[in-house]
């Protein structure tokens, strides 16, 4: 489809038959003056006290259970940059789309009007009587960093930034299986890293805490290599300096991983042709990735390749991710999504691509998908990922101490396959 037409029929489908994406309904009967009185005075009361008594009876009594906040001031979105809150409530709406139709989670999406990172967590903070979770979204660096770990700190209820860690539980996902297939040891990798933004050090936090070695990390953004000389850099990027390679060509060169959460068109034919046997590459800057697909497969047969497409196999979508770690996390209460949730998360999804894929999966992308060099990730339409992505991260939680409730996980992934039979009906 060319832009003008993706364009017409990209404002039509935002503005017909009414504005925006996502609408509230009332899940309760209110048809009599009883119905009224139990909704709300007289009736309403008696929920109140009960949870005034005992805050946790608010999961039983209120939607909280069931309920994030996308929350956004704007400052960076999708490959749009800062264009500010109001604007950015397409894309937050957006959000609310994809909780709900993968994992039935309903969002109230929240645009906040305001730069300063203490005045935004102080903003996001006095909502925690609202949300069972907070889904931080399209926030600049670096201040996501700061305002996820304070507000983290802070509340007593999952937080979690998305453009960092949603895109990471993906990538380990697809490294644990790429490496699998390409017969690489996890603890002997050299990997490259183009970005070291919000997505760039999330991903390498995370393969670091699925086994890669810090030191066999080699990072760079578009000032150069991250070192020690550089004024710039916070302390979370420091983690990663190296005084090895002045450039990443250089570094290419015996790499076996190479991730790009970047800009389009940096790496070249020759770059790839550098890298070691069985060469993985995770182009993901979008839409134009760091080497176009063809050209990179054009020049190495053996490579394993993702990227941030639909039209090429293997795409890192983060909808893989955030919807069934927050199903998870809310089923139990959580208070926090930790580490082991998120390890638990991206261990479930690579294992779901090893099985054989459903025939509803093959009809809807036409093709003969099988566990390999090109399919390496679930498709987000296979119903398998809600059952098992978030029965492994509710399993995690209870583990770590942070769950607020203990359930039976297999009746567990037998109340999310009941979800599973209506998500796709709309």
């Amino acid at each position: 489809m060319d832009e003008e037409k993706l364009k017409k029929k990209a404002l039509e489908y935002h503005s017909k038959p009414f504005p925006g994406k996502i609408r509230t309904f009332i899940s309760k009967k209110c048809k009599t003056q009883t119905d009224l009185s139990l909704a709300y005075t007289p009736g309403v009361a008696y929920p109140s006290i009960e949870i005034k008594k005992n805050k946790q009876e608010a999961y039983k009594f209120t939607n909280k259970k069931n309920l994030v906040g996308v929350i956004s001031n704007g400052t960076a979105v999708l490959g749009l940059g800062d264009i500010g809150p109001l604007s950015s409530k397409p894309v937050m709406e957006g959000k609310g789309v994809l909780f709900k139709k993968f994992a039935d989670i309903d969002v109230f999406d929240i645009e906040i009007n305001e730069k300063d990172p203490d005045k935004f967590v102080e903003i996001v903070k006095s909502m925690e009587p609202t949300f069972g979770g907070i889904n931080l979204e399209d926030i600049k660096a670096p201040e996501c960093f700061y305002i996820e770990e304070k507000l983290k700190s802070e509340m007593d209820i999952p937080v979690f930034h998305d453009d960092q860690h949603g895109t990471a539980v993906i990538v380990g996902a697809g490294l644990l299986n790429a490496l699998e297939i390409a017969e690489k040891d996890i603890k002997n990798i050299k990997v490259v890293f183009s970005g070291a933004g919000a997505a760039g050090m999330a991903c390498a936090e995370f393969i670091v805490a699925l086994g890669v070695k810090k030191e066999n990390i080699f990072m760079f953004d578009k000032k150069g290599a991250l070192n020690e000389k550089r004024k710039d850099l916070i302390q979370k990027q420091r983690r990663f300096c190296h005084n090895r390679y002045k450039n990443l060509n250089e570094a290419f060169e015996n790499a076996d991983v190479f991730i790009g959460v970047s800009a389009g068109g940096i790496v070249s034919e020759d770059m790839v042709k550098k890298m070691n046997s069985n060469p993985i590459l995770f182009a993901l800057a979008n839409p134009y990735p760091e080497i176009d697909y063809n050209k990179a497969t054009g020049v190495r047969n053996d490579l394993i390749m993702a990227t941030g497409r639909s039209d090429f196999p293997n795409q890192v979508n983060n909808v893989l991710g955030f919807p069934f770690l927050f199903r998870g996390a809310l089923d139990v209460f959580a208070k926090a999504i930790t580490e082991n949730m998120k390890i638990a998360a991206s261990k479930a999804l690579a294992e779901i691509a090893k099985k054989e894929v459903p025939g509803y999966i093959k009809k809807i992308y036409k093709e003969d998908l099988i566990y390999g060099r090109k399919y390496i990730i679930p498709k987000p339409f296979d119903k398998r990922i809600l059952v098992e992505v978030a029965s492994a991260v509710a399993e995690a939680a209870v583990n770590d101490g942070v769950a607020r409730r203990n359930v039976d996980i297999k009746k567990y992934k037998s109340d999310l396959k009941k979800i599973t039979s209506n998500m796709f009906n709309q």
